[in-house]
C-alpha cells in the first residue's frame, strides 16, 4: 500500500543523507567527524588490538564494546591528569 501521489516521488534515506552532508552545515559538521569519532575507534581497534568481539548475543557484545570504551576513556584521564590529582587526602 503506497499514499504517494503519481507526481510524488519516494526519497531513500541515503539521499535524504546526501542532502543533509552536501549542504554547508553539513560539510562543517562532518569534516569534524575526522578528528573527534575516528581517532577513538583507531586507537581501540589498532592500538589496544581490541578490533573483534569474543562475545556472542547483542547484550554481551554491547557490553563488551562498552567495557573496550571505558579502557579507552580512563587511558584519556590517565593521560591528561597529573599525578597528584589521583591521591586521595
Amino acid at each position: 500500500m503506497s499514499f504517494l501521489n503519481k507526481e510524488q516521488t519516494k526519497t531513500s534515506y541515503l539521499d535524504l543523507m546526501k542532502e543533509k552532508v552536501d549542504s554547508v552545515g553539513g560539510r562543517r559538521m562532518y569534516s569534524r567527524r575526522m578528528w573527534t569519532i575516528e581517532p577513538v575507534f583507531g586507537n581501540i581497534c589498532s592500538n589496544k588490538g581490541l578490533d573483534r568481539l569474543s562475545l556472542r548475543g547483542e547484550k554481551k557484545c554491547t557490553a563488551q564494546w562498552l567495557m573496550f570504551c571505558l579502557v579507552h576513556n580512563i587511558e584519556k584521564l590517565w593521560k591528561n591528569t597529573n599525578e597528584g590529582d589521583w591521591l586521595m587526602v
